[in-house]
């Protein structure tokens, strides 16, 4: 049985303030469980704070700290972009959330740029052939065809960068299948993928939720890239290729595949076999969110999935106690209104370029390339002179 401490206890063990406590719990650090005798307190679990303890005992050296900086889910980069408070995701101190409600993508792009004028998506050109389809194909090709030969980040105003952003985003949306040359960018996908107008609402709700998410791999490599100077499609480029990853930014297509077993099959089998195997179901759970994804819960409630999909979200998270994450959300977004099989990547990705634009932007203002060491652990070469 674990053992569960309170706020007080947790703060004198670790020798922290409560704020560094919720953000313990945020990230999934730290399991929080409310406290039975008191419902407007909380509980923590022992073990997790005896764990947090133990690391922050651990010597600071050098070979340490880095190992612990990359693979500790802490890498030291100050940000003012995106953070979790209470189990929610903020930009730039504003609830996602919340701006998800009636926000456009063009005014979160303006506060996350911190840009002084508004924000607009149409000022970009199609670089989509005649013969290529909308999708992931024809938005890499634009992307590294704009990276090929990008100008540096280096000794440019930041109006220019600005006005440079808002264009790579609209080449990218319009390379997914946006079309119109005027208006916001959700009527825009909307009117591409022949959708009503609310429909286009729901559109932007989940872009709006998928904008930024703090310092992901995709981020911190859109920021590696900034750090060198590189073009700002170049870390866009960079990102976005590691953002289709389907541990990353493609998870939402695992998604997918899960949902044309459970309309092939039924729910029952898929939930049985997966079970029974020990097989993860994707989309279920968020390390971030022990208490439930807020974004999928936001989206969720605006639509209805189609009926054997809610049938199985319901039955998993009965079984599993795992809620639905965003990329489930995604998937019955698609699923539900027919959109096109990479819909779901492309406003994904589409709207996560304005945060890995400001990761890139944010990332110029340090003088200092991010440039990792590697920790040597393979054989030792015989070096002529070496003391053996």
């Amino acid at each position: 049985m674990a053992s569960w401490i309170s706020m007080n206890e947790v703060c004198n063990l670790l020798g922290v303030q409560p704020q560094t406590v919720y953000a313990y719990v945020s990230r999934g650090k730290l399991e929080v469980t409310p406290d039975p005798s008191d419902s407007r307190r909380s509980l923590y679990r022992a073990e997790d704070v005896a764990g947090l303890a133990k690391r922050k005992q651990a010597g600071r050296k050098h070979e340490t700290l880095a190992a612990n900086t990359l693979f500790g889910s802490e890498p030291s980069i100050p940000t003012a972009l995106c953070a979790f408070f209470r189990g929610r995701p903020y930009y730039r101190g504003q609830d996602a959330v919340g701006l998800a409600g009636a926000a456009s993508l063009e005014e979160v792009a303006q506060l996350l740029w911190g840009a002084e004028q508004p924000i607009d998506f149409s000022s970009s050109m199609s670089m989509r052939s005649g013969k290529q389809e909308p999708g992931r194909v024809a938005a890499f090709t634009a992307l590294a065809s704009l990276a090929a030969d990008g100008h540096s980040t280096r000794g440019r105003l930041t109006r220019v960068l600005h006005s440079e952003c808002q264009s790579l985003v609209g080449t990218l949306a319009n390379a997914f299948g946006a079309q119109g040359g005027h208006g916001p960018l959700h009527l825009r996908f909307a009117q591409g993928w022949k959708q009503s107008p609310q429909v286009a609402d729901l559109l932007r709700t989940a872009m709006v939720l998928l904008v930024d998410h703090e310092l992901t791999s995709s981020a911190f490599v859109a920021r590696i890239a900034a750090s060198t100077g590189a073009s700002l499609p170049a870390c866009l480029l960079a990102g976005l290729t590691t953002l289709s990853g389907p541990l990353h930014g493609d998870a939402s297509g695992r998604v997918q595949a899960l949902f044309s077993e459970v309309e092939r099959l039924g729910e029952d089998k898929v939930v049985a076999h997966y079970l029974s195997t020990g097989l993860p179901l994707a989309g279920f759970g968020h390390h971030l969110y022990p208490d439930g994804d807020p974004r999928a819960a936001a989206l969720l409630a605006l639509f209805e999935p189609p009926e054997v999909i809610a049938r199985f979200i319901h039955k998993v998270t009965v079984l599993t106690g795992l809620q639905p994450n965003i990329d489930v959300a995604l998937a019955a977004l698609v699923a539900h209104h027919q959109l096109p099989s990479d819909a779901a990547f492309g406003l994904f990705a589409t709207a996560r370029s304005i945060g890995l634009l400001a990761h890139s932007l944010e990332q110029l203002g340090v003088a200092q390339v991010i440039r990792p060491r590697g920790r040597y652990v393979g054989p030792m070469p015989d070096v002529p002179g070496a003391r053996t």
